[in-house]
């Protein structure tokens, strides 16, 4: 078992003078080093460096907010956010298995990431800044945030080929990570939103569905 050795404290690394590099920034750094080969998660996690989990989080979430088909990826996905996500609500070091380090990205998937997901990053960018600052700062709160990742990213591993049963979980996670890695309370408050749209969704999923086999019962009973 492995993890990366880069830091996580949902903070950028660099001294507070310093200003950390922009989403667009970190993420195009992946992309001209790895947008035509295949690329491992450890390689991705030593190239975010010091932000390297919550931005991994935001990153493998991407995708799900998209068209972009995930034949056999969505599960493992799923599951390193999962995983991140559950270690940051019991208060440790991320951490995934050497197993899930070495797991390959296909050739030309952080592309079409990039490619999919460009006005995605920029709305992101402009969205997030520092602001309710005490909902990103009592460690209590920042359990609880990684708990709604973390419940989100369960989501994301069940196999629904339904429109949106992916998207709405996604952008809970992005939001929240988002909001613990720039400080932004606002942000987080928003994927609480999208975690609460998501239930209702699923509620009326349920409800719609009981309608439909009740309705075809009673068709068949004549």
């Amino acid at each position: 078992m492995e993890t990366s050795a880069a830091p996580e404290s949902g903070r950028p690394a660099a001294g507070p003078a310093d200003k950390p590099p922009k989403l667009s920034e970190e993420l195009a750094g992946l992309q001209a080093r790895f947008t035509d080969q295949p690329v491992t998660l450890q390689e991705v996690i030593l190239v975010l460096r010091g932000r390297a989990y919550l931005l991994l989080v935001i990153l493998l979430a991407l995708p799900f907010c998209t068209p972009i088909p995930l034949p056999g990826l969505s599960t493992p996905l799923g599951l390193v956010i999962a995983l991140v996500s559950l270690r940051l609500a019991l208060g440790q070091r991320p951490w995934l298995p050497r197993k899930l380090l070495g797991r390959q990205l296909p050739p030309g998937f952080l592309g079409k990431v990039f490619a999919a997901t460009t006005g995605s990053v920029r709305f992101l960018e402009k969205f997030l800044r520092p602001r309710v600052a005490p909902l990103t700062e009592v460690g209590l709160l920042r359990r609880m945030h990684a708990v709604m990742m973390f419940l989100a990213a369960l989501v994301l591993l069940l196999p629904l080929p339904i429109p949106f049963t992916n998207t709405i979980p996604a952008w809970a996670i992005i939001l929240i990570a988002g909001g613990l890695m720039e400080r932004d309370g606002a942000a987080i408050v928003a994927g609480y939103g999208f975690f609460a749209s998501g239930l209702l969704y699923f509620i009326f999923l349920g409800g719609a569905t009981h309608q439909l086999l009740d309705a075809f019962q009673r068709l068949l009973a004549g």
